[in-house]
């Protein structure tokens, strides 16, 4: 491969390391063509994944400010460039590491921050950005039912009071009402 050739490659992954909200660098040791396009689909839309040169992906992670990754460049490497949520594309690789033990997740980075193969694995286990915002919004909405339930309380108590008092003076005729109005005062 000639010298600009190399630089041009370095430039991209370097741009694809500035781009991407994840990174996660996996040997696919002994898997065919036809399980790497399996995998490429499980990702999701908001992943790519290529297979990489060690030596040019590490140089364009370090020019991307990552240097966390350097021991993980040993063997045939393969790198999935997430750009959405993480978590999605992060249990399609346990998953799919899970029926093909090919696949060895190595290792990755997250905003910036170096994940072990054991961190990926518990990311995978979160719930998605979507489930986890509509949760929040329900815990959300369930605290403003509660607090309006709170704030009617009082106004309810003092209408279901009123309305025993008429019923009892209306019960006990005219000669009853002064001990409901004492009760009222009360």
């Amino acid at each position: 491969m000639a010298r600009p050739d190399k630089a041009a490659a370095v430039a991209e992954l370097t741009d694809q390391f500035r781009s991407s909200n994840a990174a996660v660098l996996t040997e696919y040791r002994g898997l065919t063509v036809a399980q790497l396009k399996t995998l490429r689909r499980s990702l999701g839309e908001n992943a790519q994944y290529a297979v990489v040169k060690n030596t040019l992906t590490k140089i364009a992670a370090n020019e991307a400010g990552i240097n966390t990754l350097d021991d993980l460049f040993a063997g045939p490497t393969a790198v999935a460039f997430i750009t959405g949520d993480p978590v999605e594309s992060a249990k399609g690789l346990r998953d799919f590491a899970k029926d093909n033990p090919n696949l060895i997740i190595k290792g990755g980075v997250l905003d910036g921050k170096a994940l072990s193969a054991d961190e990926i694995k518990k990311l995978a286990d979160l719930e998605s950005r979507e489930v986890l915002l509509a949760k929040l919004a329900g815990a959300m909405k369930g605290k403003q039912s509660q607090a309006a339930a709170l704030f009617q309380a009082p106004l309810s108590k003092f209408v279901r009071t009123a309305e025993a008092l008429r019923s009892k003076v209306e019960q006990g005729g005219a000669g009853t009402p002064a001990p409901a109005e004492a009760e009222v005062a009360e």
